[in-house]
């Protein structure tokens, strides 16, 4: 799994004219799903998203997590974070998993996150949508379970 994380004073996401999800301070979670991804993975990111520490405490120091600053998290699906542009100009996107696989770990990840006690607002899975965020910093991090896990 992929992800890219990024700290935001305000998040939405717009399908179709509608507010699907939305935030206030915390995460959006681009998530990117491939074929060798399982339950391990799901885990193992929710608790390190989770557990991120990355909010300024009175200091100024990146020492906060959602849960100590009452943030929540959007968790968006991304599966142009598995595009390959080794070739061409056009990206190619076999490695993405495809959406029988990615949906219901997709859900499983957001429900995993949730259980974690963060409040969790989603996209709509492989809908075309429109995300507004008010990145905070900037603070953006990268997270790939296949580099981070082994």
């Amino acid at each position: 799994m992929r992800a890219v994380v990024q700290r935001v004073s305000q998040a939405s996401v717009v399908v179709d004219g509608t507010v699907v999800g939305a935030i206030g301070v915390g995460f959006l979670v681009l998530l990117g799903i491939t074929h060798e991804d399982g339950e391990a993975e799901a885990r193992w990111l929710a608790r390190k998203i989770a557990g991120l520490r990355v909010f300024e405490d009175q200091a100024g120091k990146m020492n906060l997590s959602l849960a100590d600053v009452g943030g929540g998290a959007l968790v968006v699906s991304q599966f142009t974070l598995y595009g390959d542009l080794r070739k061409g100009r056009r990206p190619s996107f076999v490695r993405a998993a495809r959406p029988e696989h990615a949906k219901p770990l997709y859900e499983r990840f957001c429900q995993l996150l949730a259980q974690e006690g963060i409040p969790v607002e989603q996209g709509v899975f492989q809908a075309h949508m429109e995300v507004a965020l008010v990145n905070h910093g900037p603070v953006t991090l990268w997270l790939d379970t296949a580099e981070l896990m082994g």
